[in-house]
């Protein structure tokens, strides 16, 4: 029997705990071409975007070969900082368990590159429990553009509005508002005020039930 609703997971920030990561590597990265990012900057910039966003936006406007090298250069010099450190968020390989065994279907959606998606589930051995993942191949308009959100519903084969999405960034929050779905936010990278606009928040999967998430569909 089909499930009453589907789970679509970000991957930095929700199932990895990578963003202090990417942080370091980004101010290497830029610090390297002479632009010196404070944290409010990288928040405003960058947090949340595709590489062919964000490097623009600190670099000017660029040809797209020279995004797509400063891309690469940039998610290599992330995935060796990260690599003796990559772990699933607590609590989430007991969750995802879970919901498999309750026939929920699940994606990721992802603004990262399929590298760093493929890096992360090789480290953490989670990608069994997905039906779909869609990289940054998938996205042509970056979050807070609802695309992402609404081609992983489609791809689960259901309607956004019946999908809950997990993010930890403002502009994914709104995008999955965007996309008419419940969103639950995931404080690794914002507080729980910043996240207010979200359906539910949590710190971690710990303590997180199937109840809980379908509660979300009750009004």
């Amino acid at each position: 029997m089909k499930s009453s609703f589907a789970v679509i997971f970000d991957m930095d920030g929700v199932l990895i705990d990578s963003n202090p990561y990417h942080k370091i590597s980004l101010k290497q990265f830029c610090a390297k071409y002479g632009h010196n990012l404070t944290d409010k900057q990288l928040e405003e910039k960058i947090y949340g975007r595709t590489n062919k966003d964000w490097i623009p936006n600190v670099f000017g406007p660029l040809p797209a070969e020279q995004i797509a090298h400063y891309t690469d250069e940039k998610e290599a010099l992330f995935r060796e900082i990260y690599n003796d450190h990559v772990a699933p968020l607590k609590g989430l390989v007991p969750f995802l368990t879970i919901l498999k065994k309750n026939n929920i279907p699940m994606a990721i959606g992802t603004s990262a590159p399929g590298a760093n998606v493929d890096f992360t589930l090789n480290k953490t051995g989670i990608g069994s429990f997905f039906d779909a993942i869609l990289d940054d191949t998938f996205v042509n308009k970056g979050k807070p553009d609802p695309e992402i959100y609404i081609k992983a519903a489609h791809a689960l084969g259901y309607d956004p509005q019946k999908c809950i999405v997990f993010e930890d960034s403002i502009s994914g929050v709104l995008a999955g508002h965007n996309a008419r779905c419940k969103v639950v936010g995931v404080t690794t990278t914002h507080t729980a005020n910043e996240l207010a606009l979200t359906d539910l928040i949590i710190e971690d999967f710990e303590g997180i039930s199937l109840q809980n998430l379908e509660n979300l569909f009750i009004s």
